[in-house]
């Protein structure tokens, strides 16, 4: 099996981190590699928040190589629609933290890889200049290939950056296991 801890996934600070993180982002990192490669099943990441984590965390640990293809991290609009094909029409409508956009990053994810299961994760760890852009949203979005993608959103609150990022961590392995499952 897969387990958390390995000797990837440095953070640039000498520090695993996998180790960075609770033992309960490693453990559900671990079983969704476990999962995706016991179905022979790649996995890629869209980001546009959070940075390399999500994907740091699922190529630092043992066997990520197995069931791991790529990491994305978009951070501009050009970025998002250069890469992952994301409408510049609709990150203006709906704003890059959005269920919209969220959707739009898992789909060009995994029309840009090989990847059979992709998820992907928009949010704010603080509260944004326009209304409706609370602290902690997260927008996360998952799709399978051949199938449309889904959409779940989190509220984290006013919990400061390293607590909403840790609630990312610990639900997109989540979002990517129930990808897997459907």
């Amino acid at each position: 099996g897969v387990e958390a801890g390995g000797e990837g996934g440095r953070d640039g600070r000498g520090g695993d981190l996998c180790r960075a993180v609770r033992p309960a982002v490693g453990e559900w990192a671990g079983g969704v590699l476990a999962l995706a490669w016991g179905r022979e099943l790649q996995l890629a990441m869209g980001e546009s928040w959070g940075g390399e984590h999500l994907a740091g965390v699922l190529t630092g640990l043992p066997g990520g190589s197995n069931a791991f293809e790529r990491g994305v991290v978009v951070y501009t609009a050009a970025a998002k629609n250069q890469v992952l094909q994301v409408n510049r029409a609709m990150l203006e409508q709906h704003g890059a933290v959005s269920e919209a956009v969220a959707l739009a990053l898992a789909e060009g994810a995994i029309a840009q890889s090989e990847a059979d299961i992709v998820a992907a994760v928009t949010g704010f760890t603080e509260a944004g200049p326009h209304p409706g852009e609370a602290a902690g949203l997260v927008h996360f979005a998952s799709a399978r290939r051949g199938r449309p993608a889904r959409h779940r959103v989190e509220h984290f609150g006013d919990i400061g950056r390293g607590r909403v990022r840790q609630g990312a961590l610990e639900t997109a392995p989540r979002v990517m296991r129930d990808e897997i499952a459907r």
